[in-house]
């Protein structure tokens, strides 16, 4: 069922942070449907506007005017996907965390539940901070109570996890429709604008390229060996889909992560990039720094069961294919 079937055509679906990577590719995939699309962002002087130049839009907002223009066209609104966050895990500033990913969420949670409008957010796996107390996607007060993120980002997302699920427990009005996507390690297209913060792949892929060596952060937790740390890799293909299949299901709402729900190391993922290329893998371990040790996930792997018994049923990219298709657009 295309998710078009569940709007009408005068219905606009509004994507925060839809010119940025995970949001530019929904949006693609909203307009490829015949949805009418509003994205909200800021482009600044780069190039990220490309990132989007293939979708017929209705309109592009500036994120300090969104209310402003949802004070004006709010009655046409159906769905909004809030994509738009500061996603650095080094980022200082704990004041833009609470201004774009606790103030705005929240802001626009409140809105979508006065006026009956579907709110699709972002969150994240850093909500886990080191995974020891687990990966489950349970939204009880008790279950996000013992989680603590290892970075003012993943922080800033689990605020807002615990005010949601506070105000589901409590009965107060929500959105017509909600969901939460606890996104784990995000990989694909239109991710080259986020420099230092984008994935693995895109930063190896010139090297592997080139025939150089690939660097590497070394293991200082004893259990595992270097390049040996493990992560939940997702194409971002996939969080389309799941985000996709949410609009067709507007009964289902909650908390969910979005992973393969299979850990793989990073060394896997240099030779799925070096396979894919054709070439050795040629690799160098360094320190990690200072200022990132203390906050460094070995190890994310989601329990996407929530997910599967709520109905989402298509099969996921392993890295090797994820990557493959992934660079033949790097190319």
């Amino acid at each position: 069922m295309p998710a078009a079937q569940n709007f009408s055509g005068d219905d606009l679906i509004v994507v925060t942070g839809g010119a940025g990577f995970i949001g530019s590719n929904i949006v693609l995939d909203l307009s490829r449907a015949g949805l009418r699309v509003v994205v909200c962002d800021l482009f600044r002087s780069g190039e990220k506007w490309r990132n989007i130049a293939a979708a017929s839009l209705y309109d592009v907002v500036r994120p300090d005017d969104l209310f402003e223009w949802l004070a004006r066209n709010g009655d046409k609104v159906a769905a909004i996907v809030h994509m738009g966050a500061i996603s650095s895990t080094t980022e200082k500033d704990v004041d833009k965390f609470v201004a774009t990913n606790i103030r705005l969420s929240l802001d626009l949670w409140g809105w979508c539940a006065a006026n009956a409008v579907r709110l699709i957010y972002a969150s994240s796996a850093a909500t886990y901070g080191d995974g020891s107390a687990g990966f489950s996607d349970e939204q009880t007060a008790a279950a996000l109570a013992v989680l603590r993120p290892l970075n003012a980002y993943g922080w800033s997302k689990h605020v807002v996890d615990r005010r949601v699920v506070d105000d589901v427990t409590r009965g107060h009005v929500t959105p017509r429709q909600w969901a939460g996507l606890k996104f784990f390690n995000v990989y694909g297209p239109n991710e080259t604008h986020k420099g230092f913060m984008q994935s693995l792949v895109s930063k190896i892929f010139p090297a592997v390229k080139a025939g150089e060596t690939v660097t590497l952060f070394k293991s200082h937790n004893p259990s595992y060996p270097d390049g040996g740390q493990l992560r939940d890799f997702i194409y971002v293909k996939d969080c389309v889909s799941v985000v996709s299949w949410l609009l067709k299901h507007p009964e289902t709402s909650g908390l969910f992560n979005v992973g393969t729900g299979t850990a793989r190391s990073f060394i896997d993922l240099v030779l799925a990039v070096c396979a894919a290329v054709g070439c050795r893998p040629n690799i160098r371990f360094i320190d990690t720094p200072d200022e990132l040790r203390a906050q460094y996930q070995y190890f994310t792997r989601a329990d996407i069961t929530k997910l599967r018994l709520a109905g989402f049923n298509a099969s996921f990219y392993s890295i090797e294919d994820g990557v493959r298709d992934y660079l033949v657009q790097l190319s």
